[in-house]
């Protein structure tokens, strides 16, 4: 696995965002053509229109389970960054960070973190700024 950095730091799961997703949305299309054509077939539209409206439902569970897993990795980043902050000085993170600015931040080393972070408050720093200001990267490969 290649030396992670601000470049190459996104994650695609290949299972997931190339094969599943673009399967659902040829399976949905598919679906949606099914149902046009069955629109005066009284006995192939109910049949068109619940294979339709599942996959759509599926892919929704899908985005829904990729969102929920991101937002409480969110809340464990914060709680980690927070303590290392706090190990570090002494004192809580700056409660004008936003939690996508947390996350951004756990990508810098110790020597970087509490300058950057107090930076990124006052200056209210987008996440991808705050990325771009790390000079020496500190890996997450734990993310989903």
């Amino acid at each position: 696995m290649p030396e992670q950095n601000y470049a190459n730091h996104a994650r695609l799961v290949t299972g997931f965002h190339r094969i599943l997703y673009p399967i659902l949305l040829a399976a949905w299309i598919g679906s949606g053509v099914n149902l046009w054509r069955s629109w005066g077939d009284h006995a192939r539209l109910y049949s068109a229109a619940l294979l339709f409206v599942l996959i759509f439902a599926v892919m929704v569970i899908g985005i829904y389970a990729r969102v929920f897993a991101l937002r409480a990795q969110d809340r464990a980043i914060r709680a980690e960054e927070n303590l290392r902050h706090y190990v570090l000085t002494g004192k809580l993170m700056d409660p004008r960070l936003s939690v996508k600015q947390i996350v951004a931040l756990r990508f810098a080393p110790d020597e970087e973190f509490v300058g950057l972070a107090a930076r990124a408050a006052a200056d209210s720093m987008e996440p991808d700024a705050i990325k771009r200001a790390i000079k020496t990267w500190r890996a997450d490969d734990y993310r989903v």
